[in-house]
């Protein structure tokens, strides 16, 4: 599956690419000097090296693909309306509650910050509705809740970041 992602989600990955690949090299020089020590049996800095190049390979790896796969998505949702990048205020009967939530693509969801993924289920089922809108979030199998959107605005906080995976 091609994640949807957005332009912005492309350039942050292409920026932190870049930035491993620097990084890339100094991990190289670190492993050098570690192996140069002699014995690597209990070469504990020629291990550390080696644990963090593998870590800085694969997340750059990680990347590469993610860039090379993405299906890039625009959002064409009105100021109003729930899209991307938008804080939705959501009352959930079920719970009697109200939360919020900005709506992201996937690589830039985080439950535990209230950012949910377009492709989530509370995503699909918000996403392109309006202030007053009741809508069902269907969790499959014939569960799910009604929610109403009682608010939506822009997100103004800081640029949020990639998630780690």
């Amino acid at each position: 599956m091609h994640d949807r992602l957005t332009q912005s989600d492309i350039q942050k990955m292409q920026r932190e690419l870049e930035e491993r690949r620097e990084k890339h090299r100094e991990i190289l020089d670190a492993v050098r000097e570690a192996r140069a020590q002699g014995d690597l049996s209990e070469n504990f800095e020629y291990y550390a090296a080696k644990r963090e190049k593998s870590q800085n390979e694969s997340r750059m790896r990680y990347l590469e693909n993610m860039i090379k796969t993405a299906n890039i998505i625009v959002d064409r949702t009105e100021e109003d309306e729930v899209g991307l990048n938008k804080v939705a205020t959501l009352y959930i009967e079920e719970d009697d509650e109200e939360m919020e939530v900005t709506l992201v693509t996937t690589i830039l969801a985080d439950a535990l910050k209230n950012r949910v993924s377009i492709e989530s289920p509370i995503g699909k089922a918000i996403r392109g509705h309006k202030c007053g809108d009741r809508v069902f979030v269907d969790l499959g199998a014939g569960e799910g809740y009604y929610c109403v959107i009682r608010a939506v605005r822009a997100y103004d906080g800081d640029e949020i970041p990639i998630q780690r995976y």
